[in-house]
């Protein structure tokens, strides 16, 4: 395995659950983080946490073009490069498509498919220029199997990984690219349900007792944070052992 000492790693949605996470593993193993979310306060705790050598942040909404590349431009002047980017930020209001909860569906689309697109777009030509990076970007199960209420959601994930192999063939083996579906862990994700019948739904499934602990996706980053930068892992898919889908 490759150390990840001294690496410069941007992520996203690093306030809370598996970015947050992965940062805090990242600095104990000597990485540069660069960290965007929209909560300030949080991310301001979190580097005070890590230190001022090792993490600096800003505020974004990666819904903004405009603020991802000052993101990424950022960690570009102070730590002199980027060479990963964690596109981690999503959101998960899952209903059903009867109920017509179209605000919602914006939303989706703008977070979990145009904000991973904004994420690639500010380090692309950077790291096409150095002729070396990598970009992990975090889908879901719910990107590999559609159930009643996830069409939306399965939707946005499904096009993540269709985003990360399009990424895969044409940067032509100048950039690592993984794409990693989570299943039920324990984060903030599921505060973004308004549907009542949906959070119902995933409780009767005991989808809060088999939930593990969002380190668990963070070790699972940091493996591919650590690949040989000849080699790749495309797809990593992790869910609790009980959990059934």
């Amino acid at each position: 395995m490759n150390s990840i000492k001294d690496k410069v790693i941007m992520i996203t949605g690093a306030s809370s659950g598996f970015g947050k996470e992965t940062a805090k593993m990242c600095v104990d193993l000597g990485a540069k983080v660069v960290l965007g979310a929209r909560r300030e306060d949080k991310l301001a705790d979190l580097c005070n946490e890590l230190g001022s050598d090792s993490a600096i942040y800003k505020a974004i909404d990666v819904t903004s073009k405009e603020q991802m590349h000052a993101l990424a431009n950022y960690g570009i002047e102070t730590f002199g490069r980027i060479d990963s980017l964690v596109n981690n930020a999503g959101i998960m209001p899952l209903s059903l498509l009867e109920r017509g909860r179209t605000d919602e569906w914006d939303q989706m689309i703008d977070v979990n498919i145009k904000g991973v697109l904004y994420g690639i777009d500010s380090v692309y030509s950077h790291m096409l220029e150095r002729e070396s990076g990598q970009i992990i970007n975090i889908s879901s199960v719910a990107g590999k199997r559609v159930m009643p209420g996830s069409a939306v959601y399965s939707g946005t994930k499904y096009a993540v990984r269709a985003i990360s192999e399009g990424l895969r063939i044409e940067s032509s083996g100048k950039i690592q690219v993984t794409c990693i579906y989570p299943g039920a862990f324990k984060t903030e994700l599921g505060c973004s349900i308004k549907d009542e019948s949906m959070l119902e739904a995933l409780m009767s499934r005991g989808i809060g007792e088999v939930a593990q602990p969002a380190e668990r996706v963070a070790e699972s980053i940091i493996y591919a944070l650590q690949l040989d930068p000849g080699v790749s892992v495309n797809e990593i898919v992790i869910r609790p052992t009980a959990q059934d889908a």
